[in-house]
């Protein structure tokens, strides 16, 4: 009996080493500055997860300026062979709405290449300030990985900024910034929008519309979608056209005009674009018809003409110079699904995979000769 419960005193010793050793694994912080930031437009923005240069704060209005500074779209790219990977990282503000879950307003999503083929989800912390006053979230997204080097990206959060973020894995894990042809660095689409585009109210952050395209058309996708404030300024027009490595200018703004806007800052507008930039293809995107306005007669009336006075302007555009423009209806677009908003505006996961589904096919023909799919490995 003595021998008996000498062994299994000698086990329990050796299981609970093994797991304080287990639980003391230490965590090695890299600075997602050192691996690859993607989905950005200009380096010289005021921080370094925010969306416009830090030249416009004083050509723009406040409320445009605070919701650039939120990090949607913005991801970090990089290959590790951690048995585990997560994140920690500093919120801006740390804020709350009442129609978004708070994973996609200020979460973050981990995705894996997998099979040389596919972009798949791993996880989302559910974010909850670790410290409140230095608004700080910790997350392990993954444990127990098999080791091997895979290519990974974590998408930032939508609607709040990052003063911020790290990567956590393994001490002594190798982290590197990745495969460059994965989001290609050689291809970027430059989106232009509202809070819709922004990513109003996707349930996590990878589900954003502007997201999936860079998934599926490999391919950096620049996320200029400023929440209430898309009302086409020419000074963001301007700015727009010096992204040297645009590739294509896509424009969804009718959400935040009104119909004399669309009427009479469209042409201005498109032609800055156009003007500075002739070779790049410029796709103007119709507001939707969101799912009230089946009922309220008002809205009925008021959203068509709003992108009928979009429409004029394209034409008048299209006649004077018709290459590399093109023209989007709202036919499913996905106010008009049932199920595709949240508020009767701002789109579900649903909605997003709608609106993904109606650009992608259009940005793959206008982009074919440029479209490069993942080297297999």
């Amino acid at each position: 009996m003595k021998q008996i419960l000498l062994a299994a005193a000698v086990a329990l010793t050796a299981f609970a080493a093994s797991a304080q050793e287990k639980k003391e694994t230490p965590w090695q912080l890299v600075d997602a500055r050192e691996l690859r930031i993607i989905n950005k437009g200009w380096d010289n923005t005021a921080r370094d997860y925010t969306r416009i240069p830090a030249y416009l704060k004083d050509s723009v209005r406040p409320d445009l300026w605070e919701r650039s500074q939120c990090a949607s779209g913005i991801a970090v790219r990089f290959a590790t062979d951690s048995r585990r990977v997560g994140a920690k990282y500093r919120l801006l503000w740390d804020t709350h709405l009442p129609h978004m879950a708070d994973t996609g307003l200020k979460g973050t999503d981990l995705y894996i290449f997998e099979g040389d083929s596919v972009w798949r989800h791993v996880n989302t912390n559910r974010p909850k300030a670790n410290n409140k006053e230095t608004k700080i979230n910790e997350t392990t997204y993954v444990s127990n990985l098999d080791g091997g080097m895979h290519e990974y990206m974590i998408y930032l959060p939508l609607y709040d900024g990052i003063e911020e973020f790290y990567v956590k894995v393994d001490s002594g894990a190798t982290i590197t910034p990745g495969r460059a042809d994965l989001i290609d660095r050689d291809l970027k689409i430059v989106a232009y929008g509202t809070s819709i585009l922004q990513g109003g109210c996707a349930s996590r952050t990878g589900m954003a519309a502007t997201n999936m395209l860079s998934r599926e058309l490999n391919c950096e996708v620049v996320n200029i979608g400023i929440s209430g404030e898309g009302k086409m300024d020419a000074c963001m027009a301007r700015a727009m056209a010096q992204i040297a490595d645009a590739d294509l200018f896509l424009l969804d703004p009718v959400p935040n005009c009104t119909e004399m806007m669309c009427d009479t800052l469209t042409y201005d507008f498109v032609r800055i674009l156009r003007d500075a930039r002739p070779d790049v293809p410029v796709v103007m995107l119709e507001g939707p018809i969101y799912p009230y306005a089946r009922y309220d007669s008002y809205f009925g009336n008021y959203l068509p003409r709003k992108n009928a006075a979009f429409r004029r302007n394209y034409e008048r555009l299209k006649a004077e110079r018709p290459d590399n423009l093109y023209y989007v209806t709202s036919e499913g677009l996905d106010g008009v699904e049932d199920d595709g908003t949240v508020d009767g505006i701002h789109l579900t996961d649903l909605g997003f995979r709608h609106y993904a589904d109606k650009l992608r096919p259009i940005l793959e023909e206008i982009l074919a000769d440029k479209i490069r799919l993942p080297a297999r490995k």
